[in-house]
């Protein structure tokens, strides 16, 4: 059993239920077993393409003793039903993020697994890339001297690359719109390599898309270290592009995604190339799940991590909505009498 693959389901068949299944045949580590979702015309595709059981409920799933985890893409408000269920049931879980859409949600499925003494694995695979890998060993050997600033950017042209009706796109499926969607990846690689925030500065506004969800979003982040970074996520931008600059006392790095990652020390006036190896970040993430379910370590993001994770965007969608600072800790704690609107959407 310890060397043999896990033996996983698939919950949710969406575009990324299918980036993630190639990845499990890609690692090896993990076999797809069955899958369901609500839809019987794409439960019976994705079965048929990867070459497992179409399951007639997520009830016979759970049911199912040969099955020990479930692969979680289902919308963001029914995570905590459907891991609480797997959990119970005694199957470990890998999440996508963000973990829920409130921090009360995320609370909870937490606990059901904790309680339950299953993994549960949340999947934040930008910050496994080689380059910020690469920056996190020089801030830790002290080559960057105290952080002091950082800018990022996460960009994709969405403009007719969507369903108007998916969860993806709506304010209750994903409030925040594109701040949620794809702007937690670089909160999470900036809390990375800058340390917790304590604090958000957001704006939304809504250019190009129709729906009724925001495409652009700008945060201006407190690190608890004193440090500032700034993040704009957008899904109005011409082509893809992602961004990250980190500004410390001694050198600064620079990484995008055309010129790949560069270094600069104090005193010197070249911006050095730094060669960093192309990895397999999704499958190195479903690798580091499978062997926790083995025994073998823990998941890089748990769900008191992603809980955290989760607060720092939902305080920059509060900053956005209010027009003020908002500290991370009142999310954190439910306070202020918007905080139900704000984390509901």
């Amino acid at each position: 059993m310890a060397d043999s693959p896990l033996r996983v389901a698939c919950i949710g068949m969406g575009w990324w239920s299918d980036v993630l299944a190639d990845a499990m045949k890609r690692s090896g580590k993990l076999e797809i077993a069955s899958c369901y979702t609500r839809s019987t015309e794409k439960r019976q595709a994705f079965a048929k393409k990867y070459g497992c059981a179409a399951a007639p409920s997520y009830e016979a799933i759970l049911k199912d003793r040969t099955i020990e985890a479930v692969v979680n893409t289902t919308p963001n408000n029914v995570h905590r039903e459907t891991t609480s269920e797997a959990a119970r049931a005694g199957k470990h879980v890998f999440l996508d993020k963000p973990i829920a859409n409130t921090v009360a949600d995320a609370r909870a499925l937490t606990a059901e697994c904790r309680k339950a003494g299953v993994v549960l694995a949340l999947g934040y695979q930008r910050r496994k890339e080689t380059h910020f890998r690469w920056i996190r060993r020089q801030i830790d050997d002290g080559v960057f001297g105290k952080l002091v600033n950082a800018e990022a950017n996460i960009s994709r042209d969405r403009l007719g690359q969507f369903e108007l009706g998916s969860w993806r796109y709506t304010a209750e499926g994903m409030p925040g719109g594109v701040m949620l969607q794809i702007g937690i990846h670089y909160s999470d690689v900036l809390e990375y390599l800058l340390g917790p925030i304590k604090a958000v500065r957001g704006s939304l506004a809504q250019l190009v898309l129709p729906g009724e969800n925001p495409d652009i979003a700008s945060l201006i982040l407190e690190h608890e270290n004193g440090a500032l970074s700034t993040l704009n996520a957008c899904y109005a931008s011409a082509s893809e592009y992602y961004l990250m600059n980190i500004y410390g006392k001694e050198a600064t790095a620079y990484y995008d995604l055309h010129q790949g990652l560069r270094f600069l020390k104090r005193g010197t006036s070249t911006a050095n190339p730094v060669s960093c190896a192309k990895n397999d970040t999704i499958v190195e993430e479903l690798d580091e799940f499978a062997d926790a379910v083995r025994g073998k370590g823990k998941p890089e993001m748990d769900g008191a991590k992603a809980t955290d994770s989760l607060a720092v965007l939902l305080a920059g969608i509060r900053s956005a909505r209010e027009g003020r600072r908002v500290e991370v800790a009142e999310i954190l704690n439910g306070s202020s009498a918007g905080s139900h609107h704000a984390e509901a959407g």
